[in-house]
Formats: structure tokens, C-alpha cells, sequence
């Protein structure tokens, strides 16, 4: 299959020079947790930025600076195994697709694979072969400030809820956190006092540094307050083309995978199962 037949093809993108509030507004407007950037009035691609750059930048106000340059691209006529192995190697999940003169024409995701081209291929290998074990997980009523520090020591874009006896209740993604919070500025002052040593009729002299910083601030609310509680599962024995089928069906890139007494065993992402595509 080519890239052309699994794309999305109606990109939502966003141009620079712009700001902060311009992404948010449209990520949110749009649900996209991803825009490619564009030059100006064009359709030149020159940068992506994700919901992810927003989160570890909070200072930064300019898409130019936010955005990541060093892209991955495709062309609408390159094979989705392809694109499949390019995604593994950079650990990337959208790529924009542009023509030959570096326009932007689509982007393609791996979920686009999974969806499109993993359902038909009916892989036998079982979900095990492709899931992750280490998984973020938190109980059920922690603070989001507190479970959102844990997803990212993950470096992961979810969480797992579990209740008092450690049985999955609940999901949270980034877009969850990025919902309930917003971008403050602290002012914190630092001051220090200098004098001249030995002179008793010397005055003191204090300096005052005030430093103003952004940060992501949460609401008050806790994770089972956000999260999804309708937990879609699979079993670690279920056909990766099984899980690419049930994953289209719901329309979502990650499920959280049990094994056979119903205990949480990991966790595979729409990411991991294109590794079907091009084993």
C-alpha cells in the first residue's frame, strides 16, 4: 500500500511566525495533538510541533523556537512499510507527507498504518510480541499535578488508574492533562546583602533578583475525577491484526493489555504495533 491510499490528506497546519496561544487555540479547536508548520502564506513545511513541546516549554512563547526542524518526511508514492521502519527508527508517530517540491500534501500516523494497513494484513503474532511492560501507573484518587510527574519520568503519553486493589479503573493522556491545566507565571525574588568586612560604619547593601518564570498549573481535581474509566483491554494472546481492528473501531492509539487471570500486563500503543508492518 502507498503512503497516498493511508494519509489524511485535509491538514490542519499551523504558520509562523506566530505564537503559543495561536497552537493551543487550534490544537484544541481541531483535537490535534500534532500541527506541521508551514512558511507564511504556503504551504512550504518548515517544523512540526506537538502538544509535548507546549508541556516542556511553558517559557517559550514563539513557534518558531518551540517547533522541531529535523523532520522525518515521506512522499505520497512510498510504501507504508516504509514509513512504518522510518517511524520505528526516529521514535516518531506522524510524519508529514510532502510532493517534490517540499509542499505539504498529508501527514501520515501510526495509527494511519495500524488502521489501514495492519487490518488487512492478518498477523498472527500475538499482542505480547509488540507491547511494552513498563507502564506508568497511579492510584486512582492522586492529585494530577502529582500523576502527570510520573507519566512524563515515563516519557510515555499515558497514565494507568488503579483503584485500592490495584485493578486497572482508569487512562489518562496527555490531551487528559493538557485539558485541565494552564500556563501561569510565578514571580519568585531572590535577595543577597553585601557589606565591607571589618567596618563597623559600613552599610549594608541588599540586591534583590526577582525572577518571573511560566509553569504548567493543574486544577485541583484527581485522576478519577479525568480519566476514561471505560477501560478498553485486549489479552496478551490477541492477534496484533485483532488489536489494529479493535483499535480502528474505537478510534484510539493505545490499550492497555491484561493477562489471563485479568492482572495489568502492559500496554500497547498503536507505535508498537507497526513493528507488524515491517516484521
Amino acid at each position: 500500500m502507498l503512503v497516498k491510499r493511508a494519509m489524511s490528506k485535509n491538514v490542519v497546519s499551523v504558520s509562523v511566525p506566530g505564537n503559543r496561544e495561536k497552537v493551543l487555540d487550534l490544537m484544541r479547536k481541531e483535537d490535534k495533538a500534532v500541527l506541521p508548520v508551514v512558511k507564511g502564506d504556503t504551504k512550504q513545511l518548515v517544523g512540526l510541533i506537538t502538544r509535548s513541546d507546549l508541556i516542556v516549554n511553558p517559557d517559550e512563547e514563539q513557534i518558531a523556537i518551540l517547533m522541531s526542524t529535523d523532520l522525518v518526511t515521506a512522499s505520497p508514492d512510498d510504501d507504508v512499510k516504509d514509513v512504518a521502519k522510518k517511524m520505528i527508527d526516529n521514535n516518531v508517530r506522524r510524519v508529514p507527507v510532502v510532493d517534490d517540491n517540499g509542499d505539504l500534501v498529508g501527514i501520515i500516523t501510526s495509527f494511519d498504518l495500524v488502521s489501514n494497513a495492519l487490518i488487512k494484513l492478518e498477523s498472527d503474532d500475538p499482542v505480547e510480541n509488540f507491547m511494552i511492560t513498563t507502564v506508568p501507573t497511579t492510584w486512582y484518587k492522586t492529585p494530577l499535578n502529582v500523576a502527570f510527574e510520573t507519566m512524563k519520568q515515563f516519557g510515555l503519553k499515558s497514565v494507568l488508574a488503579l483503584n485500592d486493589s490495584a485493578k486497572l479503573v482508569g487512562i489518562l493522556t496527555e490531551t487528559d492533562f493538557i485539558e485541565e491545566s494552564e500556563i501561569i507565571s510565578e514571580r519568585s525574588e531572590h535577595s543577597s546583602t553585601v557589606g565591607t568586612e571589618g567596618d563597623k560604619w559600613s552599610w549594608d547593601s541588599t540586591s534583590v533578583l526577582y525572577i518571573e518564570k511560566n509553569c504548567l498549573k493543574f486544577t485541583d481535581k484527581l485522576v478519577e475525577d479525568v480519566g476514561t474509566h471505560k477501560v478498553e483491554v485486549v489479552n496478551s494472546k490477541t492477534k496484533a491484526s485483532d488489536c489494529a481492528k479493535k483499535m480502528k473501531t474505537l478510534n484510539i492509539e493505545q490499550i492497555p493489555v491484561i493477562g489471563v487471570e485479568g492482572e495489568l500486563i502492559g500496554l500497547v500503543r498503536a507505535s508498537d504495533l507497526i513493528k507488524a508492518l515491517v516484521d
